[in-house]
């Protein structure tokens, strides 16, 4: 009989997953961060741009090939372009426009999202949807007819329209604030129905206070409407009474009428400063705002 002899196997050795894993995900960050850096850069290449323009003499920005960096940076273009006119007696003008309009339009909004998300109502969806096509009407279309109506009832040059607008609500912000309150239980309203409170008690009291991330969002994005609306200030209100942004794209001019695009750069800057600070102020809840309403 023949013996047999077995050959031991080679232990094999187990791959190293769990480094091959850290590479990967080291990778897919480095990949990431990446794309970030870059559309971050492209997102504030022109606000970059504007502060540098803002910083350049004249003959430097009608240099040719084009002059990337001023040569001494010139500080007084700011001072120039706010002493130049009335800064903040316009900028007084924007934020009374602004903080009016955003208050009535965000709880205005908050109302008739509320009746959408909440109360029952024969054709209510066909409501919803023609108010969610109402949105891809260009300003153009609505703002002449209304002007016609403003001055019928003696509303030029006074900021009625903008009480009357933050009255009528937003469609968009009436659809995040219905996605909002879709999405709150249902018991919230029954339980209160049950103790003897109204709707708009209820509205108030309840689904209101809950809403605050929503109301933070709605209230900068109605912000920065206003705060950067041209058209509307510059066909209503006169020269004194007008907002910052059309005297800064009215006022830095030569005597013979052609801009001077170093003091208009500065402006600008000066211009987008508090929208930036009220964002920074109110991005914890704009975040959440923004990210919330979606959900169900």
């Amino acid at each position: 009989m023949t013996a047999t002899t077995v050959t031991p196997k080679t232990p094999v050795t187990p791959e190293p997953r769990g480094a091959e894993a850290r590479v990967r995900v080291r990778v897919s960050r480095l990949v990431l961060y990446t794309v970030l850096v870059v559309v971050t850069g492209l997102m504030l290449g022109p606000f970059g741009w504007l502060v540098v323009t803002g910083l350049k003499t004249t003959p430097e920005l009608a240099a040719s090939p084009v002059h990337w960096l001023p040569d001494a940076i010139q500080w007084h273009n700011f001072a120039d372009a706010f002493t130049q006119i009335d800064f903040l007696g316009y900028a007084r003008n924007s934020l009374i426009v602004s903080l009016l309009y955003a208050t009535l339009v965000t709880l205005s909004s908050a109302w008739v999202g509320f009746g959408f998300a909440r109360l029952d109502a024969p054709g209510k969806k066909v409501l919803f949807g023609v108010l969610l096509g109402s949105m891809m009407l260009p300003q153009m279309i609505t703002l002449f007819p209304t002007y016609l109506i403003f001055a019928k009832l003696g509303m030029v040059d006074t900021y009625w329209p903008w009480v009357l607008w933050g009255l009528a609500a937003a469609p968009y912000l009436v659809f995040l604030f219905r996605q909002f309150f879709a999405g709150m239980p249902r018991e919230l309203e029954e339980a209160a129905i049950v103790d003897g409170a109204s709707y708009p008690r209820i509205f108030w009291q309840i689904f209101l206070p809950q809403s605050r991330p929503v109301l933070a969002a709605s209230f900068v994005i109605a912000f920065t409407w206003s705060w950067g609306d041209f058209i509307a200030p510059m066909l209503l209100l006169s020269s004194d009474r007008t907002t910052l942004s059309v005297a800064i794209m009215t006022s830095y001019v030569t005597p013979g009428g052609l801009p001077v695009n170093n003091l208009l750069a500065a402006g600008s800057v000066m211009y987008v400063v508090p929208i930036l600070l009220i964002f920074l102020v109110a991005q914890r809840g704009f975040v959440a705002g923004m990210a919330t309403t979606g959900l169900k």
